[in-house]
């Protein structure tokens, strides 16, 4: 384990997060129309979440598992998911049984998240990136992690949001959390680990944008430290005695 390292990679995702949410009022404040001034905050905040995860997964697999940064791949580039060979017999029509069966390798799905990580080509941990997430974002998430264990065989997707409108304790970041009434019944029908990492600390506010000056919130290196424990964690089977 290198601690210089990582703590240069987390002191610079801090940095990062300051330039760019005290930043985002200032750019966005010269647009036209309201339109084009969320658009304008919702990709910062978006390309600043995929970049926080792309550093805190090459940081915990380079200096916190000690790997070859030459194995490791993070990209966004889709999976195509082909349809499953006992749908056709599902359908009551004839002729679009026959029409399925025989354009079956044209039916398929683009499966995709916003970080893919790769080990030795191969796409091992699924990462959803948030600015925040709500339970209807859940649901699309829970469909996506089964699809990805069932037709890839990936037991683990992770949730990386910077704020939590999930209820319960997700945005107390507590040494343990015990989630939310609604969030844990929703989970309760995945097949797969969804671990939730959440990043800054209180429920998410629409009334209260963290690009905001008066309802920014910091981001505490500690929880940096936990998400890329986390992290590591999950890519820690993939590792390589050296």
């Amino acid at each position: 384990m290198n601690q210089a390292m990582i703590k240069k990679s987390l002191d610079g995702i801090i940095f990062a997060y300051d330039k760019l949410i005290k930043g985002i009022e200032a750019d966005a404040i010269d647009t036209e129309t309201d339109r084009a001034y969320g658009g304008i905050v919702r990709a910062g905040k978006g390309e600043l979440v995929e970049s926080m995860v792309r550093t805190l997964v090459e940081t915990a697999w380079v200096y916190y598992l000690d790997q070859d940064k030459k194995r490791l791949n993070i990209d966004k580039k889709k999976i195509k998911v082909l349809m499953k060979s006992d749908f056709p017999d599902k359908i009551d029509d004839l002729d679009v049984q026959k029409f399925l069966r025989k354009n079956s390798k044209e039916q398929f799905y683009k499966f995709g998240t916003d970080v893919h990580v790769f080990i030795d080509k191969e796409l091992v941990l699924p990462i959803e990136c948030k600015a925040y997430t709500e339970n209807a974002m859940i649901k699309r998430i829970i469909f996506d992690a089964n699809l990805a264990y069932e037709y890839m065989n990936i037991d683990l997707y992770i949730l990386f949001q910077l704020e939590s409108q999930l209820g319960g304790d997700f945005s107390e970041l507590n040494k343990k959390t015990y989630g939310s009434p609604s969030t844990n019944t929703l989970l309760s029908y995945s097949d797969v680990k969804i671990d939730i990492i959440t990043i800054l600390e209180g429920e998410r506010k629409v009334d209260k944008p963290i690009h905001k000056p008066e309802f920014y919130k910091p981001i505490k290196y500690e929880n940096l430290e936990i998400a890329l424990l986390k992290i590591g964690n999950a890519l820690r089977k993939f590792v390589w005695s050296l």
